[in-house]
């Protein structure tokens, strides 16, 4: 499986578009190979540079396994999203408070629909989708403010 953005190369800076610096849209993202007996996606973006803790700055599940483009500003993903760490549902950018900060888009691919409803908490998600990962893919981002 393999999840890369248009937007960015794995590895390198994420454009400020996608950060507390500019619109802080989620960019745009393109999912293939997934296994043919995925039954759900699942999305976490993720800072481990934070200071207190691994920030979580987006989370999706539910997603059908048939997603294989999401868009920027793209409103309705067919899935459903948690709470991120800012307290929220949806994506918040990258603002590192000093120096630069990893950004880590970990897609699952699972054998089961989690059927959890929105607005559930990271947590909950990965121990719920624990035993059901047929594969995963990753595309790290870098962010450091100007």
């Amino acid at each position: 499986m393999k999840l890369t953005s248009p937007a960015f190369e794995h590895g390198q800076p994420i454009p400020s578009q996608y950060t507390c610096d500019g619109a802080n849209h989620h960019p745009p993202l393109t999912i293939s190979d997934v296994p043919r007996e995925a039954q759900s996606l699942a999305l976490v973006v993720e800072d481990p540079d934070a200071p207190m803790k691994v920030f979580t700055h987006w989370l999706i599940y539910d997603l059908p396994p048939s997603t294989q483009h999401i868009l920027e500003q793209e409103g309705s993903l067919g899935g459903a999203e948690g709470v991120n760490d800012f307290g929220t549902r949806g994506y918040k950018g990258p603002c590192p408070p000093s120096g630069t900060h990893h950004y880590v888009f970990r897609l699952f691919a699972l054998d089961t629909r989690l059927a959890l409803p929105e607005g559930m908490k990271k947590e909950d998600v990965l121990a719920k989708l624990k035993g059901h990962v047929l594969a995963t893919a990753e595309l790290v981002g870098t962010y450091k403010r100007g």
